[in-house]
């Protein structure tokens, strides 16, 4: 079970390597407890504790937000801390029969994990193309919070920009030899149970659209979609044009959409009429996501 200190410990982290922004609302208390299966009061007191020093503070109606990049203490303060913190270690490593030498080898290894907040400072969700890389993307941040940004499995020149990759299963051998020094973690996903159940109650009397912010992404999708319900019959599709939707839109009982097109579909048509459709990651590929932010 993870303690307050221990969540305020990382936090505090990954605020100071940026992870976490100036101005960044943090996730509810709640939710980050949901994250780290720990109660939201532990949370909370985490939460407090960056906030007295400076780091966060809480706002009525936003929740907790960065306020600053680093702690409020001087260096004088600073080398204090330290201080403390390097006796009680050294104590227990004494405690454990570790000799002097043994501590300067131990202290030596350990000093590689200052490279761990540079090594995933940026990361990227893979996709057929960028829209679906969002699905994928959106789904993770929905989840636990951890941001990537979106690329296409085959778009070489941009994988080598990042330190972490969230890769389909269905593209993960494009990079078990080509990408060196890249973490990669594999991600199985589905379509949302809600989406599924939506979609299914409506199929058969209504006409469905789908509408796509790339048209390269429709033939995808609509596999994706004949497969996870085993649909015979045609789904109408197209992709934005502008700021204007297919025609189509008028003659369908609803849409089904990406969250990438939702800011268009969403002003122009009614909620009654438009299905979003969102993916949700498996609790696996979840945990080794969440594993290289809190448990290194």
């Amino acid at each position: 079970m993870k303690s307050a200190k221990y969540i305020a410990d990382r936090i505090r982290l990954l605020i100071a390597t940026k992870q976490f922004q100036v101005d960044e609302i943090l996730p509810s208390t709640r939710e980050l407890g949901r994250q780290l299966d720990v109660s939201f009061h532990t949370v909370r007191k985490a939460y407090l504790a960056l906030e007295q020093e400076g780091l966060i503070r809480g706002e009525t109606g936003r929740g907790f937000v960065v306020t600053k990049q680093t702690s409020a203490l001087n260096k004088e303060e600073r080398i204090e801390k330290g201080a403390e913190k390097m006796k009680q270690m050294l104590e227990e490593l004494v405690g454990f029969g570790l000799s002097e030498e043994e501590i300067e080898t131990v202290f030596e290894e350990q000093l590689t994990y200052m490279e761990w907040p540079s090594r995933i400072e940026r990361s990227a969700s893979v996709g057929m193309n960028e829209e679906h890389a969002r699905m994928i993307s959106g789904a993770i941040e929905k989840a636990i919070g951890v941001k990537s940004e979106s690329i296409s499995w085959n778009n070489a020149n941009a994988l080598v920009d990042y330190d972490a990759l969230f890769v389909p299963i269905a593209y993960l051998q494009h990079f078990q030899t080509d990408v060196e020094d890249i973490l990669i973690i594999p991600v199985v996903y589905q379509y949302e149970a809600q989406f599924l159940i939506d979609l299914s109650s409506k199929y058969g009397i209504s006409s469905v659209g789908l509408v796509t912010s790339k048209e390269e992404t429709i033939p995808f999708l609509l596999d994706e979609i004949k497969s996870a319900l085993k649909l015979q019959s045609s789904i109408i599709a197209g992709a934005i044009y502008g700021k204007s939707l297919p025609l189509f839109v008028r003659d369908v009982d609803f849409v089904i959409y990406p969250p990438y097109s939702a800011q268009l579909v969403e002003r122009q048509m009614p909620e009654k009429k438009r299905i979003t459709l969102e993916y949700t990651i498996a609790d696996h590929s979840l945990n080794l996501i969440r594993a290289e932010l809190w448990d290194q």
